[in-house]
Formats: structure tokens, sequence, C-alpha cells
């Protein structure tokens, strides 16, 4: 106890001596240099209690690496041995995102935290041992100072010591003693009591206007219906935007893949997003951005993903969810379940659980499956998976029915790429595949409980592939009537899909019932629209139209 209150005492006394020689601080209030003894201490516990917990967030983000290297341990025992954060980002190549990657508030908390790890490391040889004890007696020390200053709040003689923080950094308002502190707001007087015959009651004003609707943002959107995938974004109609979201509208695609980011560029697309957005929601065409992880150094892999899901255009768009390309060891990726798992884990949890995240891996073949690829661990975090369905000299409709059995397994929805790229060079049949065989892929991904596909990719595909989409009625996504009529099994299926990821939870079994038409009147009520219970013009613009999808931290 002694040597505790010692401690305490160096600490604080630096923190008073330099408040009483340099005057208040930028962030202070007083108008007074020479202040009582008892602010300045009040000051200087408050100043140490701020660093101490800006510390305290330091040492929680490692720990929080820690649990993440374990939870790799625990899906597969062959992994290292985990170990503290600074030696786990060594080994994987990146310090882990996130907190642990908040730099300390102030100089004093850091060279204290600094100071405090040296003291510790002959204890502790290992310096990210060193540093987690540092870290928590950091924390027991502000701890100590948050009861100190409550208790000197308490049993202070003067009203005049109050606490706040200013802009985000830790400032103290002093009021002078005897100042006078403002008033409270007069209440109301009682009314008189008037004695007079009533007058007579004045026109009702009329009602306001109903607000207008808007779509619901509760979670993001998942890609149902058509789509199709942007590689090199000036290979697509020239990377004109106005044309790419016009022949999108020609051919009935309700949404886009745009690759966002390179392993040497890093996030390269917020020029190209900063034309084609716009366009494409004032049009109804969602835009879901995509990035090939090597997964050698995941947090660099996250962080250029987050870029691209937090970019805002000058306008105010951001893409409507995000998609990670995980490929096999053939393609360079590696497939270690530690990088495996610190990037699918980190990736959730630099957006929260409401952002649409797609899985897109290779299609499960036996021959794939046998490889060892680990579907379970890519697919855990993801809302969805997209099997690259690139039947080469195979049957489509065959190919496209056993990935999505495979991945059924996982109990997320499946949204097939389709191959309309020449395959010929990987070993299939020269050429684009052909009309009949696009829709047949089309026909048996619908036939088999998919909401939706896709195409790779925009540059690859011939006219006769665009007019094979354009054609298809399978994903064909249109009004119905009251009982839903005019829905295939296959549209409702994809309406169920997309109200559950918007938020309004239904069972996508194909069937419009009594759930399915509470769930439309449930987001009919959220988007202030006309409750019909039925997918209406006007509740079907809705359903399908960009959301500005909540990211939020876990």
């Amino acid at each position: 106890m002694p040597r505790l209150l010692t401690l305490l005492f160096a600490l604080f006394v630096p923190s008073v001596r330099r408040v009483r020689r340099d005057g208040p601080t930028s962030g202070s209030h007083s108008a007074h240099p020479d202040k009582p003894l008892f602010d300045l201490l009040a000051e200087a516990l408050f100043d140490t209690l701020a660093t101490g917990l800006a510390a305290a967030r330091r040492w929680a983000g490692d720990a929080s690496a820690v649990v993440q290297g374990w939870t790799a341990a625990a899906v597969d025992p062959t992994c290292p041995t985990p170990v503290v954060a600074p030696c786990l980002a060594s080994g994987i190549g990146r310090q882990a995102p996130g907190p642990s990657r908040l730099p300390l508030v102030g100089s004093t908390g850091r060279c204290l935290l600094d100071g405090l790890e040296s003291r510790f490391a002959p204890r502790w040889p290992n310096p990210g041992h060193a540093r987690m004890a540092a870290g928590l007696f950091m924390t027991a020390i502000a701890l100590i100072c948050a009861g100190i200053v409550g208790i000197v709040a308490v049993l202070a003689p003067s009203p005049g010591v109050h606490l706040q923080r200013v802009r985000g950094a830790a400032s103290v308002a002093v009021v002078a003693p005897g100042a006078d502190a403002p008033l409270p707001a007069p209440s109301a007087a009682p009314a008189a009591v008037d004695t007079a015959p009533a007058a007579a009651a004045p026109a009702a004003e009329p009602a306001p206007p109903a607000e207008p609707p808007v779509p619901p943002a509760i979670r993001g959107a998942l890609p149902v219906g058509k789509g199709m995938w942007i590689w090199l974004h000036e290979r697509a109609e020239g990377g004109d935007p106005a044309a790419i979201v016009q022949r999108a509208k020609e051919v009935g695609l309700t949404h886009l893949y745009v690759r966002t980011g390179t392993l040497k560029e890093g996030f390269m697309a917020a020029g190209f997003l900063d034309r084609l957005l716009p366009v494409a929601h004032a049009n109804g065409i969602r835009v879901y951005g995509w990035d090939f992880p090597y997964l050698k150094h995941p947090g660099a892999d996250v962080d250029r993903a987050v870029a691209a899901i937090e970019y805002t255009t000058p306008d105010g768009h951001r893409i409507d969810g995000f998609s990670a390309d995980i490929e096999s060891t053939r393609e360079g990726t590696t497939n270690e379940l530690v990088y495996v798992n610190a990037y699918v884990t980190w990736l959730r949890g630099r957006v929260g659980p409401n952002y649409p995240l797609i899985a897109t891996i290779p299609n499960p073949t036996p021959a794939k499956v046998a490889s060892g690829f680990p579907y379970a661990q890519v697919v855990s975090t993801f809302d969805a998976v997209a099997p690259m369905v690139y039947w080469m000299n195979r049957d489509p409709a065959t190919d496209v029915a056993n990935a999505i059995a495979y991945l059924s397994q996982f109990g997320k929805p499946v949204f097939p790429v389709g191959q309309a790229y020449d395959g010929g060079p990987e070993g299939g049949p020269p050429g684009v595949p052909g009309r009949d065989q696009l829709i047949r892929f089309m026909q048996a991904a619908d036939q088999h409980g998919s909401g939706g596909v896709s195409f790779w990719s925009w540059q690859h595909a011939t006219q006769e592939a665009w007019d094979a989409v354009r054609d298809a009625a399978e994903f064909r996504l249109v009004p119905g009537g009251p009982s839903g009529e005019g829905l295939t099994p296959g549209m409702v299926r994809a309406y169920q899909l997309n109200l559950t990821s918007l938020g309004f939870p239904v069972a996508a079994d194909g069937v419009w019932g009594p759930a399915t038409v509470e769930a439309v009147l449930n987001y009919q009520r959220a988007a202030r629209l006309a409750p019909s219970g039925h997918v209406d013009a006007a509740t079907r613009k809705f359903l399908l139209a960009p959301v500005a999808a909540p990211i939020q931290l876990q």
C-alpha cells in the first residue's frame, strides 16, 4: 500500500506542477492561471484517468487479437500456438486492425505505459506480455483515479469544479468559487381562471403532409435478381457510367459487382465510384464492391476492403455491400486456417452484423472439396455465398445444382456466378458459352432455390450472352397481385430473401402465404408506403432500391 501511494504521488505531482507552471491548457475554460491547489489536483487526476483509459483501449485490442488466435486454434488444432498480439501480428504480417491500432491519447499516457512496460520487462521477457501487464496496471490506476475524482467531487467545499469533455479531448472547466451557477428555466405560471364565456373554437388546422416514403436501412440488401461483374472499369462500356447503367437496365440487371482494390494499388476505385454510384442509384441499381484478398497479410486485406466499404462519394453515396473473392491456392491465395479465420473475423468485426458481406468462392466440385478448400471457415461470417460455377466442358445445369446442394449445409443464401467468358485457356471449349448453356444455368439455379445469379464478366460477355441474360424469364422480378398473382415461386423466393436481408424476416420457401404478406406489410409500414400487403409497383421499386447499409463496429 505505501508503494502504491508513492506511485500515485509520483504520477500526480508532476501534472500539478506542470499545470501550475504552464497555466491553463487550450481546452480549459478557466481564465485564472493561479488556481487553488485543490482544483489543480482535480485536473491532474482527470488527465491521468483519461490517458490510463486510452492505454486500456490499446490493451483491449491486443487481447482481442489473442482471442482470435485461440479461435483459429480451436478450428484447426495443427495451427501454431496462439500468442499475444504483437507476435501473432508478426507471424501474420500485420497488426490486428481495429482497437489495437488506436493511438494512445496524449504523450503523458504514452510515456507512462512505455515506462511501466520497461519496468515489467525483467519479469515478462516477452514484450507482448510485458505490455499487457502494463496495460492492466494502468487500468487499475485509472480506476483508482476515478474513485479519487469521485471522492473529490463529493467532498469538495465549493461547487466550482466541473469536469467535461470537449471535442473528444479531456479538459476541465473550472468555475471560480462564488460564481453564479446558471439559473434554471422558470416554470410556466399557472393559467388565470377565466370566467368569461368561452370563445368559439378556432377552425382545425390541416393535418401536416405525410412524410415521403424512404427505404428502411435496418440492414443491407443481398444481391437478388440478375447481376454482372466489372473487373477493369475502362473495359466496361469504356468506363462510361451512363452507358453502363443504360445497358444494365436494358438487360434487366438489378445489381453490379465492381472491383474496388488490388494488392499493389490498395483501394483504387474512388474516382470510378464517384461517377458510377450516383447514376446507378438514381436508376435503382445496387452496386457491390469486390476485392481479391490473398490472405497472406489479412490485416492489409481487411483495411483495403473497409476503405471501399466506408468510402462516400462527394454527393453522399456508398456501395451497397461487399464481396470477398476468396480463391484457392492455385490462384495464389493461402488457405491456411489461421489466416482465413483472421480475415473473415476481422472483416465482420470492422463492419458490424448488419452490413451485407458475400463470400465469392470456387465451385465446390468433388475435386475442389477433396483438395481441402476451407468452405465452412470462409463462409462462417458472411451473409451469403456466391460460388463461381464455371462449368467449362461440363453441364451447366448439373454443375449449379451440385454447387447449391453442397453449400446449402451452411444455411446461407446461394447466388451462383455463371460463366460468360472464354474458358478455352482453362481447359474448356473455346469461346464464351452460348445462349442455351447460359439459360440452362439460370433455369437450374432458379429450380434449386437460388434468389439471384450473376456473370463473369462485363468485358468478356458477347452480345449473345447479353441477350441470353435479358431474355431468361428466371430472376426477372416484377410486381405481383394481392395473392401473389404473376409471381413464380422463384420470384417469391427472391422477394423473401430480399425482405429477410433488409430486416423483415420470412422463410424463403417460394410460397406466397400469410407469413410473406405480413413481412411485406411490415416493410411497407417501415418505408411509409401504402400497406397493401403485396408487391405492387411502388413496393417493388423500394424493395429493390439501393440501401445505405449500416456500418456498426461490434
